[in-house]
């Protein structure tokens, strides 16, 4: 496995710049040193999905953007916890439900 690169904020706008004016993701890559392909085209999708704050994560770290409990309000954290209440509670029905079936056979 090869070693992770981080690239600069400017670098990954550029490329996306670059591609968005129909420019050969092949050239892309040689003109601005990327590794691969792939990568630019995530930074496209990115981009056109209006996910800019992305480009200054640190590597390794995009996917998580956003979707840890610091970065929740307080309303998301208490619907959070209440659907994980309510899940205990369905297992805890099924539970019960399984050992009423299981004594009566």
């Amino acid at each position: 496995m090869g070693t992770r690169v981080s690239y600069p904020y400017e670098i990954k706008l550029k490329a996306v710049e670059m591609k968005l004016s129909g420019m050969p993701t092949k050239q892309i890559l040689e003109e601005l040193n990327i590794r691969n392909s792939t990568q630019v085209e995530t930074w496209v999708r990115w981009y056109k999905n209006g996910e800019l704050e992305r480009f200054k994560q640190p590597v390794g770290k995009q996917y998580s953007f956003g979707k840890g409990p610091d970065h929740l309000s307080a309303m998301q954290k208490l619907e959070l916890e209440n659907r994980f209440l309510k899940q205990q509670i369905e297992v805890l029905k099924k539970y019960e439900e399984l050992e009423r079936k299981w004594l009566d056979t």
